[in-house]
């Protein structure tokens, strides 16, 4: 039913677009280039990965651990973080999560032993909780008009950090001692939150209840567990049994955890909300997108750096090859203020199917454009291009599909799915190319068989998060962006908010059912 004109009672308030020119200039910039600082720690040492055993006085199968521990604490942290950002203020925990990852980046920095650098690279891996939390404060904070883009150069973040940190981090590991790359990711980081603290306000929208400290050591337990052999198969043996015997404790850790997130009042992860369909099927396309992204990042980089006397090597050097793949990430970076106008006509669903559509084209072209260096770059464009729409899409089916106080919450475990979608590709893509690999001398050389074979893998990834994204229920791009708020008694209400920005009135939903059915079906929808 509606009710009489109320005011608004959460942190987007109407008056919001005449606030103040912090928010209105910098914030967007400043929460973008922390998104962009953290997701640089994921691929900081891409460069030296062949020579960590030799720098760190260790083996082959000791070293990977120094990019594990990142992979697994960035998983682990990006729903936890998102929430306890829900609780207690999100710019609060984005600024936690930076100064973490400045004191990890100064511990690598200061060693070359194997135990301190792990310890170093795992609290790197902690700041991945600052994308979902960026997000969260865009969503409290943006007017609707400028939400869409916002969230797009947000998400795209992540693409944007790793594509850029390849051939800068290839100059500098090249070119100077490669400890150097942990002192420049810390002054990245402490300027990240200087500029954080001059121009990103914090929001008042809070969530209900207290953190989930039991829910946070199950998930944890759960994700490690489950990743843990992904990452660690190849060496394991997939059919080993320390890779079966983790991947079934890992399925009954996450069992007992979802029940007991179902019975407790304020759990870490809403389950009931992860189940609608909206956020469901938004979760397992960002698994497929995860997959999508990953190959290429595998496999564009090796095909450059191998010899042309292969005879089909681009013999490039290793800051040649980053800056032939670097456009994947400047063109994501692009696409968001493109995604922001598709959106708003067509709505976030039709953006992703586009966005799956072009990459599904981008690795079909692909296959035939690996005979040289500008094809590559060709290849990396129109990858980027989209992988940056449906990246950006993601978050905007997510926030319009949950209450505001759990937004920290829903993306941050969207971002958890991309991340799982990147270590399963990781693992794959491992395993194809060093079963078709060529040995000459001991050494394993990566045969454009492979390469092939993953971008198929690639392709079918894209093909099964088409079918996902088509089954999402449809939205229209809208009058107005209908927020939902958590009111007391256990009632929901939502509130329409029209092209002026102006509240329309309040619908009531009593015990999560909408008493007017037009509200029901437009609940929640976000054109941009």
């Amino acid at each position: 039913m509606t009710q009489p004109h109320t005011p608004p009672t959460t942190d987007r308030p109407t008056t919001r677009a005449g606030r103040s020119t912090r928010s209105a200039g910098a914030f967007v910039p400043v929460l973008a280039f922390a998104g962009i600082v953290v997701a640089v720690m994921q691929t900081l040492l891409v460069p030296v990965i062949k020579d960590l055993p030799q720098l760190l006085g260790t083996s082959p199968s000791n070293a990977t651990w120094v990019l594990t521990s990142t992979l697994l604490s960035g998983a682990v942290a990006t729903p936890i973080m998102g929430r306890l950002g829900d609780l207690y203020g999100k710019r609060r925990m984005l600024l936690v999560s930076l100064a973490v990852m400045v004191v990890g980046a100064l511990i690598s920095g200061f060693t070359s032993a194997l135990l301190p650098m792990i310890v170093g690279r795992t609290l790197q891996g902690f700041s991945m909780g600052a994308i979902p939390l960026g997000i969260g404060l865009m969503r409290d904070e943006l007017p609707r008009e400028r939400l869409g883009s916002a969230m797009a150069l947000m998400s795209s973040s992540i693409g944007v950090g790793g594509g850029l940190a390849l051939p800068l981090a290839a100059a500098v590991a090249q070119n100077t001692d490669w400890h150097v790359l942990f002192f420049g990711a810390a002054g990245l980081g402490v300027l990240s939150i200087v500029l954080t603290l001059v121009a990103v306000p914090e929001t008042k929208t809070r969530a209900q209840g207290t953190f989930d400290y039991l829910g946070a050591l199950g998930l944890t337990v759960g994700l490690v567990l489950f990743l843990l052999p992904i990452t660690k198969g190849s060496d394991w043996g997939w059919t080993s049994a320390t890779t079966l015997g983790l991947f079934a404790a890992s399925a009954l850790v996450l069992l007992l955890w979802g029940v007991m997130e179902l019975r407790i009042p304020a759990p870490l992860v809403d389950l009931r909300t992860t189940a609608r369909r909206e956020v469901l099927l938004t979760n397992l396309a960002s698994i497929m997108v995860g997959v999508s992204f990953y190959v290429v990042s595998l496999v564009l980089p090796q095909l450059l750096q191998l010899p042309s006397s292969t005879g089909y090597g681009l013999g490039q050097s290793m800051i040649v090859a980053g800056l032939c793949v670097a456009p994947l990430g400047l063109t994501m970076m692009f696409t968001a203020p493109v995604y922001a106008r598709i959106s708003a006509k067509y709505g976030p669903k039709s953006t992703l199917i586009l966005g799956l559509l072009i990459i599904a084209v981008g690795y079909g072209a692909g296959l035939g454009l690996m005979s040289a260096a500008w094809q590559t770059v060709v290849v990396s464009v129109v990858l980027g291009a989209g992988i940056g729409l449906a990246y950006s899409s993601l978050p905007a089916l997510i926030v319009g599909a949950v209450d505001p106080s759990e937004t920290g919450a829903a993306t941050g475990l969207n971002t958890l799915m991309r991340s799982i979608g990147t270590s399963v590709s990781s693992a794959v893509i491992g395993m194809v190319l060093a079963n078709t690999a060529n040995h000459v001398g001991g050494v394993a050389i990566p045969t454009m068989h492979g390469f092939r074979v993953s971008f198929l893998i690639a392709t079918g990834a894209v093909a099964v998060g088409l079918l996902l994204a088509v089954f999402l229920p449809s939205r229209r791009p809208t009058q107005g962006l209908t927020l939902r708020a958590s009111s007391e008694g256990g009632t929901e209400r939502t509130r329409g908010i029209d092209k002026a920005g102006e509240t329309d009135g309040i619908d009531a939903v009593e015990g999560g059912h909408a008493t007017d059915a037009a509200s029901r079906e437009d609940r929640a929808a976000v054109a941009r």
